[in-house]
């Protein structure tokens, strides 16, 4: 199949799963043309079947915002006709199943041919910017319009029908991890230098954004140090990192908390970590999450949205409500200060991950694709 997807580029849940299904993809022999604004970050690697279009926005002084989703309709256009597209998948409805449906007309009309696009909903696309009047028509009606819709998680697909009128069928498909990528050994020199005496080490690893609630993490570790020697790795950048920084200093912790920014590698940085701490106000899946399990690393996060779905209390991790720093700073104690509970749950940890295996996943959106090409 020669499928054109539509995602951006950065290192949010939605860019990275749409980047690693493209990959994949590539892998089996699709041929995959990602079409966005700048080169994805999980792009890097060479592969004969991946071909990168980037949209051209042209700056004109008469846009004091660059009209980006008509650049956008117009360059996968240009790429369905040339290349002989067989569908489109966006990611992320907001613009990209509007400029999808957009050129999907444009293409019928020009050559009567229909190319059918799928729309794959990742969260805040929903539960947040979605729901705002300024865009919840076109995006009730360009969701609608799609050939077909899919979801990450249960949770993410009962609250699309809850806020939206939605008038077909949303498939969950699960994100997905290549486990052979994350389940490294640990380095030992590279773990000594993080924990010179043997602590342990928590993440964090997100886009640093409010709903990601950051600074609960600092607030955690805080808990957590006195009574488990430990050190904290945040990773990734965004508005809300100045915040932890200043949190840290104010604790004394400065020194205990290391400020990695954004990584690429991060299979190299979860091989050495003993729990990974996501106290998200929402996720709908939580991809940053299973990563961490397929590098046999525990989870200690809240109950919210499709978290649920991945992390299983007692088994993999622990679950805490929104905010309630001191209850997951209990469960984390328990986690860490216990051997061999640590222990079985990174053996869980693992196990599961293994369940929303990239080998296990891709099959399920090539039949997907398949039912649309028939």
């Amino acid at each position: 199949m020669r499928i054109g997807i539509v995602c951006y580029p950065t290192f949010g849940g939605s860019g990275v799963l749409a980047t690693e299904l493209g990959k994949a993809l590539a892998d089996k022999g699709h041929e995959v043309h990602f079409i966005t604004y700048r080169q994805p970050v999980r792009l890097s690697l060479f592969n004969a079947n991946i071909f990168y279009h980037e949209v051209p926005v042209p700056d004109y002084p008469l846009f004091e915002y660059p009209p980006y989703e008509l650049a956008l309709a117009s360059t996968m256009v240009d790429v369905i006709n040339n290349y002989h597209l067989d569908l489109m998948h966006v990611h992320y409805a907001i613009p990209h199943a509007s400029a999808a449906y957009m050129a999907r007309q444009i293409v019928k009309k020009s050559t009567n041919r229909s190319v059918p696009f799928i729309t794959t909903l990742h969260g805040t696309d929903i539960t947040l910017v979605g729901k705002d009047k300024t865009y919840e028509p076109v995006v009730t009606f360009s969701i609608n319009e799609s050939d077909g819709i899919t979801a990450v998680s249960n949770n993410l697909r009962e609250e699309t029908y809850k806020y939206f009128p939605i008038e077909k069928d949303i498939k969950v498909i699960y994100n997905f991890v290549d486990v052979k990528r994350f389940n490294k050994k640990p380095v030992d020199a590279f773990k000594k230098v993080l924990a010179p005496n043997g602590e342990k080490i928590l993440i964090h690893a997100s886009n640093f954004r409010e709903v990601k609630r950051v600074t609960d993490v600092i607030k955690i570790f805080e808990k957590i140090h006195p009574a488990v020697p430990s050190k904290l790795l945040m990773v990734g950048d965004g508005p809300e990192r100045p915040c932890c920084e200043e949190l840290a200093r104010k604790f004394g912790l400065q020194d205990q908390i290391r400020f990695l920014g954004k990584q690429e590698q991060m299979e190299e940085i979860y091989a050495v970590s003993d729990l990974f701490v996501l106290p998200s106000s929402y996720e709908s899946f939580g991809l940053a999450a299973l990563e961490a399990m397929a590098a046999s690393v525990p989870v200690l996060s809240t109950n919210a949205g499709g978290l649920p779905e991945v992390n299983i209390p007692g088994r993999t991790g622990e679950l805490f409500n929104v905010g309630d720093v001191e209850d997951a700073a209990k469960k984390g104690i328990a986690i860490l200060s216990d051997e061999e509970k640590l222990k079985k749950y990174k053996q869980n940890a693992f196990k599961h991950a293994q369940d929303f295996d990239v080998h296990n996943i891709i099959p399920i959106y090539e039949d997907l694709y398949q039912s649309f090409l028939k």
